[in-house]
């Protein structure tokens, strides 16, 4: 997921921007908590929207995003998505009410724009330490070699489906159709472990194996990432890289696990010798930081290190109060996320009324339809498990979210992909995450929980095994 690779750090946060013209702070503080009001607010309307319909909050969630973002409003809007700041509504606003000045305005835009997806990185980043929090570091080692078996299917069929079908139906050269086919590997775990949590599926067998898988995915997602990006930069593989990326993945998640069984008594010591308030849930966020760091420095994920760290967590006697007490800071962040991700999708790419999207919404059907079919087979390929429901598996691992993002800006940034195959991507990206929700809560027809408050499930009550 990495936004942060992603995102242009020329304009210092809070700084100055060049030696003569300074950013305005006070602007860019201002700027900000107007961007989060109208976060919160289309977190909130679209996600009791959705509950009262039935479907997941994280899909209002993500819908509010869009219609506040790039292809409705423009209240919240993002440099990386080609826009500046003279499309930016909460720019005009503070033009009009704070006295922004126009020359001022870009810097400002750019700061804010930073300052949100930092935040919306930290918010993913949240929600995965509180999805590991709830998830049980046996049961997932129970699913480990079904979970890896339907990884592997879910990245090696919608690659070769996808780069074989892009060069022979539509003549699209090697490297442009390698990196669209690896865009097809990916998985939201960010999206689907929410919704998982939501419908209080989350520590169900299929749940199990859809996050295990989802993790595993990740990591070869990474690995395919680097060796398509290397592809497209210098024409060949760096093989020593893929081999570091394998290695450093494989021993990170390896040590996570051992180091479960080793610190579960040292946390809770620690939290024991400490009176003041936070005395459980700092340090908590302390090793979930460092975890989600190392990962970060290793080039993986820093997802996967604050999943690791809320697993390790997860096996101590202060788990539910630990639990009890990240699920408000979840409530403030991780709306952030999911809004943003809605936000920055620009839904002008579906407008078949414009000629240069005509050849990539043809494009685009094909790799929805290799998107889909790719994903939903992996529920085929789990084992020993009578009666288990492979379907759900599959469409567990449909939503692509802001992971196909990163391979589309990726191979746009690379000079890679055309437009229309960039517009394809995007669109796989667009369909594949909004229809995942509303058909995770129609393969899982009756769910286990009992009560949910303000769309957020009670981690009690998740799962079958009581906690």
């Amino acid at each position: 997921m990495q936004f942060l690779n992603t995102i242009n750090f020329t304009v210092p946060l809070l700084a100055n921007a060049t030696a003569t013209e300074p950013v305005d702070s006070t602007m860019v503080v201002a700027a900000v908590l107007l961007s989060l009001v109208v976060i919160y607010f289309a977190s909130k309307l679209g996600g009791e929207l959705s509950n009262k319909i039935g479907l997941p909050p994280v899909l209002g969630e993500l819908v509010g995003g869009v219609i506040i973002g790039t292809s409705v409003l423009h209240l919240l809007v993002f440099p990386e998505g080609g826009t500046d700041s003279s499309n930016s509504l909460i720019m005009t606003f503070l033009q009009i009410t704070a006295g922004l000045t126009p020359e001022a305005t870009p810097q400002v835009f750019a700061a804010q724009s930073e300052v949100i997806s930092v935040l919306a990185e930290l918010g993913v980043i949240i929600l995965l330490f509180e999805i590991g929090l709830e998830s049980n570091l046996k049961d997932l080692m129970e699913v480990g070699i079904q979970a890896f078996v339907v990884a592997v299917v879910g990245v090696v069929v919608p690659f070769a489906a996808g780069t074989a079908g892009l060069m022979i139906i539509f003549g699209i050269s090697a490297v442009p159709a390698i990196f669209a086919g690896a865009a097809l590997t990916a998985t939201s775990i960010g999206i689907t472990s929410k919704v998982l949590s939501e419908i209080g599926r989350l520590n169900s067998k299929e749940g199990q194996i859809i996050l295990g898988a989802a993790v595993i995915d990740d990591v070869l997602g990474i690995i395919v990432l680097a060796v398509v990006a290397s592809l497209a930069k210098d024409g060949a593989v760096d093989v020593s890289n893929v081999i570091y990326l394998i290695v450093s993945a494989t021993a990170f998640l390896i040590g996570a696990v051992i180091l479960g069984n080793v610190f579960n008594k040292t946390f809770v010591a620690i939290a024991d010798l400490l009176k003041t308030r936070g005395g459980v849930v700092i340090p908590a966020f302390i090793f979930a930081f460092i975890m989600a760091y190392i990962a970060d420095v290793i080039n993986l994920e820093a997802i996967l290190g604050a999943f690791a760290a809320g697993l390790v967590l997860e096996e101590t006697d202060k788990r539910k109060e630990l639990q009890n007490q990240v699920l408000p800071i979840a409530d403030m962040l991780v709306p952030v996320f999911f809004v943003a991700v809605g936000a920055k999708t620009d839904l002008g790419v579906l407008n078949p009324a414009i000629p240069t999207n005509r050849e990539g919404l043809i494009m685009a059907i094909f790799l929805i339809t290799v998107a889909i079919i790719g994903k939903v087979i992996t529920g085929l390929a789990v084992f020993g498990q009578p009666g288990i429901n492979r379907l759900a598996i599959g469409v567990g691992m449909i939503p692509r979210g802001e992971v196909g993002l990163v391979f589309a800006g990726v191979g746009a940034a690379s000079g890679a992909l055309s437009k229309p195959l960039g517009a394809a991507i995007i669109m796989m990206v667009i369909l594949t995450t909004f229809l995942a929700p509303p058909l995770l809560r129609f393969v899982f027809p009756e769910p286990k929980t009992a009560a949910t408050v303000d769309g957020a499930t009670d981690p009690s009550l998740i799962g079958s095994n009581g906690k």
